[in-house]
């Protein structure tokens, strides 16, 4: 049996989510999951310049990937439908009639260059920007002059005097002063209906318990609360969550990396990691654990752990946790993800079984999948190019190449290579050159590599076969001789 709790998450179709908006879907889906309540999804696209149905799919497909499922939507249908607002403008028109009969809103004639001048005059006397309310009592007679102008008018609300005050679940009491903020519009000319307007009526009859959102909609709240009440609607309790800064603390943007969820994976971020530390953005667990199953955040997830302060967002955290997902994460499961990148970077796929191996030997080195692209590249190269400098003075040594025709020897007396023969020519060419530790090692894994880092050398040999290694060996000591 679900309970009252009913929360929104309400993205604009304007592209794919960046990870403010991720973060503020996750919190409202937590929260619904943990009070066994309802998470709907609503979207605000009375923007038509900006609202694309195709970025509707992405939002789908952000969501989905991220396995946050929605119990009401525009795709699943619901008791409290349209879910799309740019099909709900009768109920924004009838609902401004309302307060429009009871004198709670008026209609404003002023034109956007009278808006203008009346703005710059307020500023040069140091006052107040807010509209001043010039059309607040406009008797028929002058409503009819300006209509005969030609004027069509907005809908203004009729702000009352006093203060706003509301409990936010995250930040505590909240008080704003009415003066500060002016009669507002809340529907256009065209009849399309401003956010707020549109937000509580949709609020109201979808039954929202809770509004949870960023803090950047702090400013939105007095406005909307003073239009429930003026609907003489039941108020929900809000919660206004952190926004998300930068490493420099500065707001999140495009110059501290990815911002949009796509892109994160794109480059193989796991689903299961960005839920995990996202919700570490704002909240924490009282265990201090900060790898948590999806189980354990649903359970233990309270707005009395929600931080006031700013979230800031740890790229190289971010690797680590990843890091740690993709190491408990099946070898099968990451294979699938893989293989398209190995694709699109021109690898040789056909070989599924190679592919899975690969995977297996690159899963402990990488904190996201598309770095498995470039330390895979040596198990498909054809030949050796050694391009960094101190690679190539590792080949140069007199000691490098002793260990190399030694190792090319061996190779060339065995019938087949695997891990363990591969130790016994090491310590065959260890004891013939007498040279030991990263003398001994490095030359042959820049031979097989061209590089002087990447997996487990044994691994590579492994992988790469007798016929492979005894090639490339002998293309190095040729090229060095």
């Amino acid at each position: 049996m679900g309970s009252d709790v009913r929360v929104r998450f309400a993205p604009s179709p304007t592209g794919h989510l960046h990870i403010g908006n991720v973060r503020t879907a996750l919190l409202n889906w937590l929260f619904a999951k943990h009070s066994n309540g309802t998470f709907v999804l609503r979207i605000e696209d009375t923007d038509p310049e900006r609202s694309k149905d195709e970025y509707i799919g992405l939002i789908y497909d952000d969501l989905r990937w991220m396995k946050l499922d929605w119990d009401e939507g525009p795709d699943v249908g619901g008791l409290y439908g349209p879910y799309r607002q740019s099909e709900r403008f009768d109920i924004y028109r009838r609902y401004a009639k309302k307060l429009l009969d009871t004198g709670k809103a008026y209609h404003c004639y002023c034109t956007p260059d009278e808006l203008d001048t009346m703005r710059k005059e307020a500023l040069a006397r140091n006052e107040s920007a807010n509209y001043p309310g010039t059309c607040r009592n406009l008797t028929d007679e002058q409503k009819a002059a300006f209509e005969k102008e030609g004027r069509k008018p907005v809908v203004r609300f009729r702000v009352p005097e006093g203060d706003v005050k509301f409990n936010d679940l995250v930040k505590g009491e909240i008080q704003f002063d009415t003066s500060n903020i002016g009669d507002f519009v809340i529907m256009r000319q065209e009849g399309i209906p401003m956010y707020n307007f549109a937000a509580v009526v949709d609020d109201h009859l979808m039954k929202i318990s809770h509004v949870i959102r960023g803090d950047d909609h702090v400013s939105n709240t007095p406005r909307q609360i003073l239009m429930f009440n003026a609907l003489e609607v039941p108020l929900p309790q809000f919660a206004h969550i952190p926004m998300i800064l930068g490493p420099d603390r500065q707001r999140l943007s495009k110059r501290h990396g990815a911002t949009s969820l796509d892109e994160y994976r794109d480059n193989g971020y796991l689903a299961e990691t960005l839920v995990n530390f996202l919700s570490l953005l704002s909240w924490s667990s009282q265990s201090g654990d900060e790898i948590l199953s999806v189980e354990r955040l649903i359970e233990e997830f309270d707005f009395g752990r929600v931080s006031k302060s700013a979230a800031v967002f740890n790229p190289d955290k971010l690797n680590w946790m990843n890091g740690q997902y993709i190491r408990n994460t099946e070898t099968a499961t990451l294979t699938k993800l893989v293989l398209p990148m190995f694709q699109q970077a021109g690898y040789d796929i056909s070989n599924k079984e190679r592919i899975h191996q690969i995977v297996t030997v690159l899963q402990e080195k990488v904190e996201f999948l598309e770095q498995m692209v470039g330390h895979a590249k040596i198990f498909f190269q054809d030949h050796i190019s050694i391009t960094d400098p101190e690679a190539r003075a590792i080949i140069h040594k007199d000691s490098a190449q002793k260990v190399l025709w030694s190792f090319l020897r061996e190779l060339r007396s065995i019938g087949q290579l695997d891990i363990d023969i591969f130790r016994d020519i090491m310590k065959h060419v260890q004891k013939e050159t007498g040279i030991m530790g990263k003398d001994l090692w490095m030359p042959v894994r820049v031979a097989l590599t061209g590089e002087i880092h990447g997996p487990e050398l044994p691994s590579v040999i492994s992988l790469l076969g007798k016929e492979q290694c005894e090639k490339f060996v002998q293309e190095i000591v040729g090229d060095y001789r």
